[in-house]
């Protein structure tokens, strides 16, 4: 069992006319098998807490604190967070031209796991994700997201997590750019990943389509860079019949 618990947590950006606050004290603890939907308006902070989680360094931590099993994580490295278990889906996952998506995927797994998974096996492995997620395996020998569609891209993160079997997952709009096809496709390999593991999930996203395969065991509105309201899966049904507003207006 493990946790993740984020405490005060206060997060500024820097902006051509000085830092600007984003995050105004936010806490949720996190423990392992549960799954956690963030939700809330555009700019409200859901992105920023990913990221600050994540250590990008765009963002400045001014308060508070995030610790994963009692271990500080911001005084980690982003390498090193990733190592102590944290994973993050990105809602735009970036190109890396050059680089395979079978040498990305290798790299990555043997700085998870100490050392390099033997050639045989990790085929094996990798043949077996890609498939679950139909995915073509012509995939793993192109360039790192180079030329992907929106859902190729989602399913090539989903492919990570199952690969890495992280402690917590926090996914960034997962469901931004996917069809029908695609959004089911990507929910199942996010439910197979906690079906085998205990892994813990941050669930970040505006709308309530994804939760209709992905279920939350809580759900948090985010507004104005805190948490404004809490409860199980009925707030997600009331703010998919009465949106956002109420948390919005001034």
């Amino acid at each position: 069992m493990s946790t993740l618990d984020i405490k005060g947590l206060q997060v500024s950006v820097a902006t051509e006319n000085g830092f600007t606050e984003i995050l105004r004290g936010v806490d949720l603890t996190i423990k392992s098998g549960e799954t956690h939907a963030i939700m809330g308006p555009n700019g409200s902070g859901k992105s920023t807490l990913a990221y600050s989680i994540a250590g990008h360094p765009k963002y400045t931590i001014t308060g508070g604190s995030v610790t994963l099993d009692g271990v500080d994580v911001l005084a980690m490295s982003v390498d090193e967070r990733a190592k102590a278990g944290l994973f993050l889906a990105m809602q735009y996952p970036v190109e890396v031209p050059g680089v395979s998506v079978t040498n990305f995927l290798r790299t990555a797994a043997t700085a998870i796991r100490g050392e390099a998974p033997k050639v045989r096996t990790w085929v094996g492995e990798v043949k077996e994700a890609m498939a679950a997620l139909h995915m073509d395996t012509n995939f793993a020998e192109r360039s790192v997201n180079e030329g992907f569609s929106g859902g190729e891209k989602k399913r090539h993160e989903i492919l990570q997590l199952e690969l890495l079997k992280p402690k917590f997952a926090i996914l960034d709009e997962t469901d931004s750019g996917l069809d029908v096809d695609a959004l089911r496709i990507v929910s199942e390999g996010v439910n197979r990943v906690k079906a085998n593991s205990d892994l813990g999930i941050m669930l970040i996203t505006h709308y309530t389509r994804i939760l209709r395969y992905i279920k939350p065991d809580f759900v948090h509105v985010f507004a104005a860079g805190k948490i404004v309201e809490e409860g199980g899966p009925e707030l997600a049904d009331k703010l998919e019949e009465k949106g956002y507003a109420e948390y919005t207006t001034a």
